[in-house]
């Protein structure tokens, strides 16, 4: 992938990727003419918001806005399928048998999906209207709308920017979240054990790709476990994305934007860490794949212990900073140096993105590295 990504940077006319006809390097390099011209929509506010964004902050936010596109397309997709549609969050009309099936990880799973959907459309428009407040380029992924969701009965049809049919998910955030003794902060090479291993191996979808899926109803409650975990999964993402980030901000409301979202991706993955824990134990063979997955029963052996407990939500105590302090409760990892690259690549190794074009990869690899290279007063 990054050969594909660096053959594909002299390439590429980013133009066409950015709201007003401004590119993501040229947003880099942009002068103090355009940013300070800018008049902030907040000009009335009483708190001072007027003033022109560094070439540092505004990449933070033009990442993380692309990163709300990219949890918005997917939870879209979920919300059709099983959540509530309404005029919050339209789009689909539902799919009661796969609906009946995530709510076997919790009776309100249709409720808290809407209301996820709804809290990701909120960060993507704010953070492209904030940016262009200040005269700075918003992002629009509109051109790689070009993926086939499911043809279940319930999907709106409507083309895709994310693939969530085929997904290899990551579940060592269940064993990280319960250790005291490891933080991949101080402990990078540690591997933590994962807590569904058949999820992180293969290809797997999270939403019926059409009604034969919804047909063997053992493979359908297998797609809405993987769904649980995909929720977790991503939403810890975002749990050390934003403070990753927050960082590198210069402006002191830029840094209020990423720490007052930053959050609400933690009250998301606390909720869906939960509900995983609930998802039922069981084995089930995709019937186009012929791949197995099994969703073992954590509380017992041979899991069990404090690494699998399904109940303990609350983070554990761990080393940070140093080992030399004491433990403490904390968002794992924090580590700043990468994050933005870190998170594109953890998307892609989860096949979020099979079937995009290089251009798409190309676009978020310059993305990631104009974030990365934010420092504190530039």
């Amino acid at each position: 992938m990054n050969d594909v990504w660096t053959s594909m940077k002299s390439a590429i006319n980013r133009r066409s990727f950015m709201k007003g006809g401004v590119t993501a390097a040229g947003a880099a390099t942009l002068g103090a003419g355009l940013l300070a011209s800018a008049t902030s929509v907040f000009a009335d506010e009483t708190e001072e918001s007027t003033g022109s964004l560094t070439v540092g902050d505004a990449a933070l936010l033009r990442f993380a806005a692309a990163a709300e596109i990219i949890e918005t397309d997917f939870w879209v997709q979920y919300n059709e399928l099983a959540g509530i549609q309404d005029k919050e969050v339209p789009g689909g009309t539902g799919n009661p048998a796969y609906t009946e099936a995530v709510a076997k990880l919790d009776e309100d799973m249709d409720q808290y999906i809407h209301d996820n959907t709804d809290d990701e459309f909120t960060h993507q428009n704010f953070l492209n209207k904030y940016l262009e407040s200040k005269g700075a380029a918003a992002v629009s992924l509109e051109q790689f709308r070009t993926l086939q969701g499911s043809s279940a009965t319930g999907a709106s049809g409507k083309l895709r920017i994310t693939n969530l049919m085929q997904l290899t998910v990551d579940t060592s955030w269940f064993t990280r979240y319960r250790s005291s003794n490891h933080n991949p902060d101080l402990d990078p090479n540690f591997k933590f054990p994962q807590a569904v291993p058949d999820l992180a191996v293969g290809q797997h979808p999270a939403i019926p790709r059409n009604d034969d899926d919804v047909r063997h109803r053992k493979f359908l409650q297998a797609i809405a476990n993987t769904a649980g975990f995909h929720f977790a999964t991503i939403e810890q993402g975002g749990n050390s994305l934003y403070p990753a980030m927050a960082q590198r901000a210069t402006s002191a409301e830029v840094l209020r934007i990423l720490i007052s979202i930053g959050p609400t991706e933690t009250m998301h993955f606390q909720t869906w860490q939960d509900k995983a824990g609930n998802a039922p134990p069981l084995t089930a063979t995709d019937p186009i794949t012929g791949a197995t997955v099994t969703f073992p029963d954590l509380n017992s052996a041979p899991f069990g212990g404090e690494l699998f407990q399904t109940n303990l939500i609350m983070p554990e105590p761990c080393p940070f900073i140093s080992r030399k302090l004491p433990r403490c409760s904390v968002i794992r990892p924090t580590a700043t140096n990468g994050i933005a690259k870190g998170v594109v690549k953890f998307l892609t190794d989860m096949g979020l993105f099979i079937g995009q074009t290089p251009e798409f990869f190309q676009f978020l690899q310059t993305l990631a590295e104009e974030a990365d290279a934010a420092q504190r007063g530039m």
